[in-house]
């Protein structure tokens, strides 16, 4: 460990020397001066203080935070652009600082992805390793053990210790017996489950840690309620549990998968509605004269409804709001069978994402009736309204779209819409998208 305090200094000092580097090489005229390295190099420091960039857990692996990176990237480049703007020097005779901009870009992620790939491979053999053992043993200790197991992240798990004898070739001795261990055998973090200690032992361990300088971490007693999506508050001295935090209520995630709806649905308006609309309309004329569009209320965020449209697929009936669509339904229009098998009657719903109703990624939303229904026969299933629905979704591309014939085709999709709205990421909607097309292409099962 005795490296690892000098980890941030050296990334700082590398990333000051590749901005300058790079700066002074392609912009020489403008750059070299006194003035713009102050400007330069303030810019990258504050911004990065701002955003709480540096300090890194040991957990952290490549993509963790890997946002918190674009967004100094970005910040970055305003204040980049805002000093050439406002010395009105843009393209110069050295060079074009946009150029400059995008290299630095490119060397801070080589670097980026350098650097975490030498801290796991330097782990990997032994490298800025620390002892650990647990103190107190329950269902948890299986779970430590599968991260202190990851060899990338550094830990060198001992053992543990617990008043109840056992026969496990990692159980070290009765809690009693972790003091001096822990002394003997240079043991720099201690985790204790707080469930199976008395208050006095507990206070014994603070204690003990504190007056020998090792680090106490405490595993509080959380009678099995513990959620991937939970967080704790501190107010003031009081912890708080919040039992379900989600990626997308951060102020950047909102806006970063808003911007992306926006631009992607526009996109699509654009390009395809604008000449498709017409041609499927006129089409639509050989097997009727209803509408173009059908719209339906669905429930959305919060269980706000709101009107979702399709392409029209099927006849107009008076169960069209409470009858899900079936193999094989009378409804469907010789066209509807074509726009439903390529997934082109949702193309419509793209408005919808423009409008806020819905986002292009996220669970998909449900017919009024059937969100009463599903609300109070499947566990858990209001959970994916935190989020906007989306054209396709996580449940979608792993095959349980459309006609609900079984109670676990819902609770599996409802399963994996849960798993989506607690581990979004622009990431994962590119990868969800792409596998709706191919899907598309390629023809689905359930798409009828």
């Amino acid at each position: 460990m005795r490296f690892s305090k000098y980890t941030i200094p050296i990334s700082i000092v590398i990333h000051l020397v590749l901005i300058n580097g790079i700066l002074g090489f392609f912009v020489p005229e403008t750059y070299l001066n006194f003035w713009a390295i102050v400007y330069f190099n303030f810019s990258w420091i504050l911004s990065a203080y701002w955003l709480n960039f540096y300090p890194t857990a040991r957990k952290e692996r490549f993509w963790e935070n890997f946002h918190r990176f674009v967004q100094l990237l970005i910040v970055f480049g305003l204040a980049f652009f805002a000093w050439f703007g406002f010395r009105r020097a843009g393209i110069t005779a050295s060079g074009n600082p946009s150029f400059a901009l995008g290299v630095i870009y490119a060397c801070l992620l080589v670097y980026r992805i350098s650097f975490f790939w030498a801290r796991s491979s330097y782990r990997e053999m032994g490298g800025n390793q620390v002892n650990v053992v647990v103190i107190g043993r329950d269902r948890n200790l299986k779970k430590l053990r599968s991260v202190f197991d990851e060899g990338d992240l550094g830990y060198r798990y001992k053992g543990y210790f617990d008043n109840q004898h056992s026969k496990s070739p990692t159980y070290l001795g009765k809690i009693e017996e972790c003091f001096q261990y822990v002394l003997n055998y240079n043991i720099d973090q201690i985790f204790c489950t707080v469930s199976r200690l008395s208050q006095a032992e507990l206070l014994n361990l603070m204690a003990f840690a504190d007056n020998n300088m090792k680090k106490l971490k405490i595993i509080p007693d959380n009678k099995e309620i513990f959620t991937r999506a939970m967080t704790i508050e501190m107010y003031r001295s009081v912890p708080v549990l919040n039992m379900r935090e989600l990626p997308l209520d951060t102020l950047w995630a909102h806006w970063s998968k808003r911007t992306f709806d926006v631009i992607f649905s526009l996109l699509v308006i654009v390009c395809i509605l604008s000449w498709l609309s017409p041609l499927i309309f006129i089409l639509q004329r050989f097997d009727s004269h209803e509408p173009l569009f059908f719209k339906q209320k669905r429930h959305g965020v919060d269980r706000k409804v709101f009107w979702c449209y399709k392409f029209r697929s099927m006849t107009t009936t008076a169960d069209a709001d409470k009858t899900m669509m079936t193999k094989n339904d009378k409804r469907v229009s010789k066209l509807g069978r074509i726009l439903r098998r390529t997934s082109i009657d949702e193309l419509p719903q793209f408005y919808n994402v423009l409008l806020g109703d819905m986002s292009v990624v996220g669970p998909r939303p449900h017919m009024e009736l059937h969100t009463e229904l599903y609300q109070s026969s499947v566990d858990k299933y209001l959970v994916r309204h935190f989020v906007k629905p989306g054209i396709t979704g996580l449940a979608q591309v792993r095959g349980y779209r459309g006609e609900i014939v079984q109670q676990a085709d819902i609770v599996n999709r409802t399963r994996l819409d849960i798993f989506y709205v607690e581990k979004w990421s622009l990431r994962l909607d590119i990868k969800i998208i792409i596998k709706t097309v191919l899907n598309a292409i390629q023809g689905e099962e359930k798409a009828y």
